[in-house]
């Protein structure tokens, strides 16, 4: 049966209009405590439940937002994505927002018809789809991605001067042969913590050498061959920058296997600070990035511009991040 039909229904109930129906349905507090009363008493007895969709819609707003992750192999296991989805969905009941999780890639785009925010976790593949998200003109903020010649709100983490702290961590230990393991080169974050380690080197006058730089994908089995191939070099690394914990803590688990010991033959740095630092045979030294805090601000961010009714600059934040040092570094 028709949403207005039924309205009338709970007011003939009710005895009052269905104005007033309509206006204790959306907390209007005008309405006299009485008829409230009534309103929701008929409410009880029709069970009649409104298009809370419907509604939105015709306040003119949604308060739907959606979160949009590149899909990628292994995604429900990623810290990077359990973090951002925590994040957020602490952020957005405290704001009373509704959270719509969607796994994009190259072909596939949300329906933003009843969308009233978009939230990026980031931009790989899914290029097309944040463009058709700016041309309609609902409100966005992109997370761990600063884009280039776009007029659009993001939070990002200054990944550069995170990896220049951690490789000059191991410098100031001595180490000059430092190998690095990359992350998924289609992302900004790898790509800029490949060029703070370069700097990194550069600025310290020690030179950059190819055969020390492996391209990872941020996962195991990615960090097992590069480590593999570190330790067959003639001159293998005294310690090794990886991308991301996951990584470091195979980098780790592979030298163990060859009879190597962490740190005392090789030192071992990660980036995340994932609660799996803390375990294992030895405590990972890492970057610790604010994730949780980045997807809190993105969605209050978000939030914001969807209640401005005036259109305003783009907010543009990078995060800090912090070294935290455990046990797998030592000085030579």
């Amino acid at each position: 049966m028709a949403e207005n039909t039924r309205i009338e229904e709970v007011a003939n109930l009710a005895g009052v209009s269905p104005t007033t129906v309509s206006r204790v349905i959306n907390k209007v507090p005008t309405v006299k405590e009485a008829n409230c009363i009534k309103v929701q008493e008929a409410i009880r007895k029709l069970k009649f439940k409104p298009n809370v969709i419907a509604q939105r819609l015709a306040k003119g707003r949604s308060d739907i937002i959606a979160l949009v992750i590149p899909r990628y192999e292994g995604i429900f296991f990623s810290f990077y994505a359990n973090q951002i989805i925590r994040g957020v969905g602490v952020a957005s009941e405290n704001l009373k927002l509704d959270l719509l999780l969607h796994l994009s890639n190259d072909k596939s785009f949300i329906n933003t018809a009843l969308i009233g925010g978009v939230l990026f976790a980031d931009v790989l593949s899914n290029k097309q789809e944040l463009s058709n998200v700016l041309e309609s003109g609902i409100p966005c903020v992109i997370m761990n991605h600063k884009p280039v010649n776009l007029d659009v709100n993001y939070i990002a983490i200054d990944n550069r001067v995170g990896t220049r702290q951690a490789v000059e961590y191991l410098i100031h230990l001595g180490h000059r042969n430092i190998a690095h393991i990359t992350g998924h080169l289609i992302s900004q974050a790898a790509i800029d913590r490949l060029e703070g380690y370069k700097s990194a080197l550069q600025e310290n006058k020690i030179n950059v050498k190819e055969e020390l730089i492996e391209k990872g994908d941020y996962s195991r089995p990615s960090a097992r061959k590069a480590v593999l191939s570190l330790l067959k070099l003639k001159t293998p690394p005294t310690a090794v920058f990886a991308a991301s914990d996951d990584m470091a803590q195979e980098a780790i688990s592979v030298i163990l296997e060859h009879g190597l010991r962490v740190p005392n033959d090789i030192s071992v740095i990660g980036f995340d600070d994932n609660p799996i630092c803390l375990y294992g045979s030895v405590g990972l030294t890492t970057v610790r990035q604010p994730l949780i805090e980045m997807a809190a601000k993105a969605t209050s961010l978000l939030h914001k511009a969807m209640l401005s009714k005036t259109t305003k600059s783009s907010t543009k934040i990078v995060l800090p991040t912090e070294l935290v040092i455990r046990d797998s570094c030592r000085q030579i």
